[in-house]
């Protein structure tokens, strides 16, 4: 069985107990050679021979799955198959599977650091410390302001957690809304409209769809207050970046936390000129914890579906 392996962390020549698992299983690994995310027209050559495929954040568009012939399963690293083309997939009888949950604290994690950091402009100041500037700014306090989440699934749900530790009212919207879980944990559910009119913080976890591409528009923002800081830690796409730049520039949105970006890596964008910008480079399931999670998930998954057996995390029955 050849298999392509192609997560930047998950690298030849890197200790990993789940790589050496893979190495057991197959002797014929193909690795990533770019170092980043693979675009259609690198993946081909490299994914054409493979079996099994161990996908990091890579273009799968249905060019590169018709070429693949040999190919029977892409086990993807991490939760979102937002890059893969499912129908395709099905269409050439791949099964394609997910690790959900496994980086949920990770993630979590990182979008309250977002919200810290966008709040007290911390990366601002850090940065204006550095340079010899004793600068003054006036931040936000946390304490008895609402925190508005989309998508209360596992990282949702630990953003919640975490926020009312800092003294946040939490209110959630999500279409398929677990409504006894926010109930026992003191989480209001709310509309889309609502969470936008009302929130002060608004922290995106959602899948990247046709239903939720530019979802964060103009028009949408217009709508926040003035002050609302806005995280978006899942996918980017979500937030028209273009309206936001226009919105941040002329006072009409407080701040932007973003992990994630309409294009990665991105260039000359222009909110990295703005001071109540913070960004990080798609990096909130990098912690050692989780990415030990994923790549032993993504490697017990592919080897279950290559070896026949029933694998409980296949997104495209």
């Amino acid at each position: 069985m050849r298999i392509l392996v192609t997560p930047t962390s998950l690298q030849e020549g890197k200790k990993s107990a789940a790589l050496d698992a893979l190495k057991a299983y197959s002797e014929d690994l193909v690795f990533n050679p770019t170092g980043r995310p693979l675009t259609e027209e690198e993946l081909i050559p490299l994914l054409q021979d493979c079996d099994g495929y161990l996908a990091g954040l890579d273009y799968v568009t249905a060019k590169v799955l018709k070429e693949c012939k040999n190919l029977k399963v892409i086990s993807r690293y991490g939760a979102g198959v937002d890059r893969v083309d499912l129908v395709a997939a099905k269409e050439n009888g791949i099964v394609v599977t997910n690790t959900p949950g496994v980086n949920a604290v990770a993630v979590a994690e990182l979008a309250m650091g977002l919200i810290l950091s966008a709040a007290r402009k911390i990366s601002f100041l850090d940065r204006k410390t550095r340079e010899g500037e004793w600068v003054r700014s006036t931040g936000m306090e946390l304490g008895g302001k609402t925190l508005g989440i989309m998508g209360l699934g596992a990282i949702g749900k630990n953003v919640a957690n975490y926020a009312k530790g800092f003294g946040m009212k939490v209110m959630a919207y999500d279409p398929y809304i677990n409504e006894a879980y926010a109930k026992e944990h003191n989480i209001q559910t709310a509309t889309f409209d609502e969470v936008v009119k009302n929130a002060d913080v608004i922290s995106l976890h959602l899948p990247l769809t046709s239903e939720t591409r530019h979802l964060i528009n103009k028009e949408v923002m217009l709508q926040m207050k003035k002050t609302t800081i806005i995280i978006n830690t899942s996918r980017g796409g979500i937030i028209d970046e273009d309206a936001a730049y226009d919105l941040l520039k002329n006072g009409e949105l407080g701040g932007l936390g973003l992990d994630a970006f309409e294009v990665e890596p991105p260039t000359n964008s222009p909110l990295f000129e703005l001071n109540n910008v913070v960004v990080t480079p798609h990096t909130g399931a990098h912690t050692k914890e989780a990415t030990d999670n994923m790549a032993d998930a993504s490697v017990k998954n592919l080897i279950e579906v290559l070896s026949g057996h029933d694998c409980p995390f296949i997104v495209n029955k």
